[in-house]
């Protein structure tokens, strides 16, 4: 059995980074979850009134509910 020593510090930065990735995946979630769904009528209409939407993306992120 091999044993690894990791430096309290780089553990420390490693802990904090994998709990922040976990934080921004969970809130992308519940904030998908809040999200209103639009019938395909509701949304012709929006794109009526409104146009379509650009196709210019900022930020695409998939997620699982």
């Amino acid at each position: 059995m091999n044993t690894i020593t990791i430096p309290k510090r780089e553990l420390k930065i490693i802990i904090k980074e994998s709990v922040r990735e976990i934080f921004e995946q969970e809130s992308i979630k519940f904030r998908a979850l809040l999200m209103p769904s639009v019938s395909q009528n509701e949304q012709k209409d929006i794109e009526k009134r409104y146009g379509n939407p650009s196709r210019k993306i900022a930020k695409s992120v998939e997620i699982r509910l």
